[in-house]
């Protein structure tokens, strides 16, 4: 069966526009550059298991036609990736109050679990929809044709870690600065190979465009998407200055796994 992957946000943690209406650099007549905070989703027939759960996530579920979630899986702990798992509690009453399945690593769920402990265990009236699962190097999701076989890879994201998850000849990367990750096997010759991409300068915790490019250039995947992007990275300047098979993401870009 084939899988798929839905980018529904792939915009920096203050979106494209910011909140006060600002642009920056990004024309605002071109759509691709209306950035929401960054999350994506792997559909493959039933399966559906979403990776981060942006403050946006409510509008990017239903901009993209997506009424079922199976599970989910945190990169890290940082809220423009995690702030949106209240808005789950509609697929909690599908799943008849049975709990989401969340996974991540210990520091990212421990964080969650006090950011958010209304939603993992009994607090008043209102019963916990989600249940907290430390990742694993190697796991699965899914059942019978549908499921999907997962590797993580710990990264560098500035003071924190972020994990990067590798599914489907593919790599997701979203938020990212260790430049070791070209020496991983892994990571080599990859289909797809999606990547944090903050903006032209240097960054203390994210990758800039000159990292992106020399990332690609030494793990060679077939093409590397960019994401997590800046106002200061407009869409068609990006797409005139990038070869031919690194692209920028924008919401709502659909791959064919």
């Amino acid at each position: 069966m084939k899988s798929r992957l839905i980018i529904l946000g792939c915009g920096s943690s203050i979106g494209v526009p910011r909140i006060d209406g600002f642009w920056g650099r990004c024309d605002k007549n071109e759509k691709k550059n209306q950035r929401s905070r960054c999350s994506a989703i792997i559909i493959k027939g039933s399966n559906h298991i979403l990776i981060d759960t942006s403050p946006d996530i409510k509008n990017q579920l239903l901009s993209n036609k997506v009424k079922k979630i199976s599970s989910v899986i945190f990169t890290h702990e940082h809220a423009d990736q995690t702030n949106g798992l209240f808005e789950l509690r509609p697929f909690f009453w599908q799943h008849q109050s049975r709990k989401i399945n969340t996974y991540g690593d210990f520091k990212t769920m421990k964080h969650i679990k006090k950011r958010h402990d209304f939603l993992f265990k009994n607090i008043g009236p209102y019963s916990p929809i989600v249940k907290s699962n430390i990742i694993r190097s190697k796991f699965s999701l899914g059942k019978r044709n549908e499921k999907i076989l997962f590797k993580s890879i710990e990264a560098k994201h500035g003071q924190t870690k972020s994990l990067i998850y590798i599914f489907e000849k593919t790599a997701y990367a979203s938020d990212c600065n260790d430049l070791s990750i070209v020496k991983m096997s892994k990571l080599k010759n990859l289909n797809y190979l999606i990547i944090d991409c903050l903006r032209l300068k240097k960054h203390p915790s994210h990758f800039n465009l000159d990292d992106c490019l020399y990332v690609h250039s030494q793990l060679k995947p077939r093409k590397t998407i960019l994401t997590n992007l800046h106002y200061s990275l407009d869409y068609n300047y990006l797409l005139k200055k990038l070869p031919s098979n690194v692209v920028p993401a924008y919401d709502g870009l659909k791959i064919n796994l």
